[in-house]
């Protein structure tokens, strides 16, 4: 979206609106259609899947949610496997959250605006704090998570009413388009060498990890990866 920088909160909330013309919004309905396949098959009904997008602003945590109640298991164990899925949003908030602050402290409207980070949101973000003064940054975020649940909301209950047409491998691809996107976005937003060699451990680490911890995979290749990656780096600008 090459627009104009918003100079007015209103003006901000309305181009944060407009995230669902994006094309991450694209990628995010793509996401959600395989979503909604995978929750009918897994026995949840449309109202289900609307609760979940409205309430929990995470496909990924959403697919933890539906595998567990698929296979069985107790409220205990799924409630534990989505906390330790939605473990990843915790970075992501803390380094969000203080760019949406300006002078006065609106505490709902910050507490909503923790609600809607995910990857998409922070992306964006981040991608945008730059031309945003931080009176207007609230706002947009604001904005942006309004458009891009309804996208979501869009694209699940249109996946769930089709999933009969899509075939299982075509339900995982679309499951596998955001962290592709996360991927490279990370890839074309990265500025240090230390952010590229974090991506590149992390890549490497993650087939082992996977094996060795599965579960917590995701997390220990953050968390190796980034220290790997930052102790590697601090040592190259010491120097020999």
């Amino acid at each position: 979206m090459a627009t104009p920088p918003a100079s007015t909160p209103r003006a901000a909330f309305a181009l944060g609106l407009r995230g669902f013309l994006s094309v991450p919004a694209a990628v995010l309905f793509a996401t959600a259609l395989g979503f909604g396949a995978l929750a009918r098959d897994g026995g949840l009904t449309p109202g289900h899947v609307a609760f979940l997008c409205l309430t929990m602003f995470a496909l990924p945590n959403q697919v933890v949610l539906v595998d567990q109640l698929a296979r069985n298991e107790t409220l205990a164990a799924a409630a534990l496997a989505v906390t330790l899925a939605a473990m990843r949003l915790l970075p992501m908030t803390v380094t969000l959250v203080p760019l949406l602050r300006s002078g006065r402290r609106r505490p709902l409207a910050e507490t909503v605006a923790a609600h809607f980070v995910a990857i998409t949101t922070w992306i964006e973000l981040n991608r945008r704090v730059g031309s945003l003064a931080p009176p207007v940054r609230l706002p947009y975020h604001l904005g942006l998570g309004l458009s891009l649940v309804a996208t979501m909301l869009a694209g699940a209950l249109a996946g769930y009413a089709l999933s009969w047409r899509v075939p299982p491998p075509v339900t995982a691809a679309l499951l596998f388009t955001t962290p592709l996107y996360f991927l490279l976005s990370l890839v074309a937003t990265s500025r240090t060498r230390m952010d590229a060699l974090a991506i590149a451990l992390g890549c490497l680490l993650s087939p082992a990890l996977h094996l060795a911890a599965p579960g917590f995979d995701l997390l220990a290749t953050g968390l190796v990866g980034g220290s790997l990656a930052f102790l590697l780096g601090r040592a190259a600008r010491r120097g020999p």
